[in-house]
């Protein structure tokens, strides 16, 4: 199979991952379970694409300098591992906060803006999301909603 061709199957499944997620209040636990699936879809992708990559000829750079890490990531193979990372990993914070947010009694329409962060900046989403949970669990403890 190509690389383009797991470039693009792999984000295709990933928007799979997504859409659930997006789609949680018709049956949050189910659905977390789902895209968490997804997940490890990616995950086991990822796997097999890093030691292919490693074993074969598909990485080579030292990744404890800035200028190895450029050098490898400036081969296909290197950069499609990157992504599948990223959307493995993206797609499973964006799984624990919708599962978190449920039980925290965050809505479901709140957490949206949270996911598409989560899906373009992973990082800022989490931040987002840690902070829109710190802000309600504070607003709850004060009006006494505990």
């Amino acid at each position: 199979m190509s690389l383009e061709t797991l470039f693009s199957l792999a984000n295709g499944v990933a928007l799979l991952g997504w859409i659930l997620l997006a789609l949680a209040p018709l049956g949050r636990d189910r659905i977390v379970m789902a895209a968490r699936a997804v997940g490890v879809v990616l995950a086991v992708t990822y796997t097999v694409l890093l030691v292919r990559a490693l074993t074969g000829d598909g990485f080579s750079g030292d990744l404890t300098t800035l200028a190895g890490l450029t050098e490898g990531f400036s081969q296909p193979e290197a950069v499609l591992v990157g992504w599948v990372h990223y959307l493995a990993f993206d797609l499973w914070v964006g799984s624990w906060a919708i599962e978190d947010a449920g039980r925290r009694r965050i809505p479901h329409l709140a957490m949206l803006p949270v996911l598409v962060l989560t899906l373009m900046a992973g990082p800022v989403g989490l931040l987002v999301y840690l902070g829109l949970r710190t802000t309600l669990s504070r607003r709850r403890a004060r009006s006494g909603r505990g």
